[in-house]
């Protein structure tokens, strides 16, 4: 089972792509909700390389790790990487008003389709606007 998110970002490629791809910035966005956070990501961007965000709820109560090996990268406009026995694509499109970011995934079955594709848009939601604030501060 497949899952498609999207969002567009009213920023420049590079710094979308840049704001992906950094632990100091990934570790300001990387939440689905206000009571979740990631206190540290590590990213090592080559095909090959290793990724890992640790999510923990800002409570203390939970947290896991998401993590993973890159499978192909293409600077600008893809990420490809698999995680556990999933994998996913990340497409960065860009286009007269920004850059579309679009995450396709392969689903689990612990959670319903519907809160998989939630908890992904919002994390991607929260990116958006992160990309965006950082982008009129500059």
């Amino acid at each position: 089972m497949r899952i498609t998110v999207e969002t567009s970002v009213a920023a420049p490629i590079d710094q979308v792509w840049r704001a992906y791809t950094t632990p100091a910035d990934i570790v300001k966005w990387n939440a689905a909700s206000d009571d979740w956070h990631t206190t540290r990501a590590t990213v090592d961007l080559r095909e090959g390389g290793l990724f890992s965000s640790r999510m923990e709820a800002k409570d203390g109560s939970m947290g896991f790790d998401f993590a993973g090996t890159y499978t192909k990268i293409l600077e600008h406009k893809r990420i490809e990487y698999a995680f556990g026995d999933r994998k996913a694509e990340v497409d960065f499109v860009p286009g007269p008003k920004g850059v579309v970011v679009r995450v396709a995934f392969d689903g689990e079955t612990t959670h319903s389709v519907e809160q998989q594709q939630a908890g992904w848009q919002a994390i991607l939601d929260n990116f958006a606007r992160y990309v965006e604030a950082k982008q009129k501060a500059s």
